[in-house]
């Protein structure tokens, strides 16, 4: 019997190497098959679609804010993965009121990220699998913070939206801000009371963004959507961008980190 600490600080015993998951968060879907469990993962939700051909025949579990409860006890899992904010409190509860060993997730911070999923791979037996992946990770985070340590943040002041209808966009302590931070970017909504505050177009313009960052989810923004934003603004750089590059944590950090990076400091001097 090894036991684990969860993102909620809660002690989960797990007996055994898991051998039937199931996966309520679509970024640690991707992760459990980039680190070699995907013959183990029996469930997943309507909205874990990568990596897609591989994800297509699992079970489906419903969604990620209305998981049916009942379909994932059927599976009979030995571990079900969840997360803080992809999830509800209510399903989580009523997973773990009928006996399931549930492991809850809550990354704020990329090297929490990074954490976690060092957790989720030691859990699943798949450490010497997952470790590029996480070394990568590991090593782009390192580099990122030194090169952008000297970055002009008043350059790279970004405004990201999430949402449009109403706008919304992200505030401290989320996984997006730090993403941003360690890239070079400033948020120009990094002092918000909220962590993902809804917001206007004329207070957007009053904070002066030189960048805006148009991520293709959870809202899909278009080119059209830019002529809203910019209108008012002065001299801003926008960028169209993987929100799963933003958002999703597992194998695609790495990358991500170096993606991002490139945009937000483009024409920058690190000297």
């Amino acid at each position: 019997m090894a036991t684990y600490i969860d993102a909620l600080g809660r002690a989960v015993d797990i007996a055994s190497p898991p051998e039937r998951i199931v996966s309520l968060v679509p970024s640690i879907t991707e992760a459990l098959f980039a680190f070699g469990a995907s013959d183990r993962v029996v469930g997943v939700t309507r909205f874990c679609i990568e990596p897609a051909a591989a994800v297509a025949d699992v079970p489906k579990v419903g969604g990620t804010k209305d998981v049916d409860c009942s379909r994932v006890l059927g599976l009979n899992p030995d571990l079900v993965i969840a997360n803080v904010e992809e999830n509800t409190q209510a399903d989580i509860d009523r997973l773990l009121d009928a006996g399931l060993t549930v492991l809850v997730t809550y990354p704020r911070t990329v090297a929490e990220a990074i954490g976690e999923l060092r957790l989720i791979a030691e859990i699943t037996h798949t450490a010497t699998t997952a470790e590029p992946y996480l070394a990568d990770a590991q090593n782009e985070l390192r580099t990122a913070t030194q090169l952008t340590a000297h970055y002009s943040p008043l350059a790279t002041s970004v405004f990201c939206p999430i949402w449009r209808k109403p706008w919304m966009t992200i505030g401290p302590e989320t996984y997006i801000h730090d993403m941003l931070r360690i890239c070079g970017g400033l948020n120009v909504y990094g002092d918000s009371e909220d962590r993902y505050p809804t917001v206007t177009l004329g207070e957007v313009h009053r904070r002066a963004p030189t960048i805006v960052l148009l991520p293709d989810e959870p809202y899909p923004f278009k080119p059209k959507h830019a002529k809203e934003v910019i209108a008012g603004l002065g001299d801003v750089r926008i960028h169209f961008v993987d929100g799963k590059d933003l958002c999703w944590y597992g194998p695609r950090i790495g990358p991500a980190i170096r993606s991002i990076s490139r945009l937000l400091t483009e024409g920058q001097d690190s000297s």
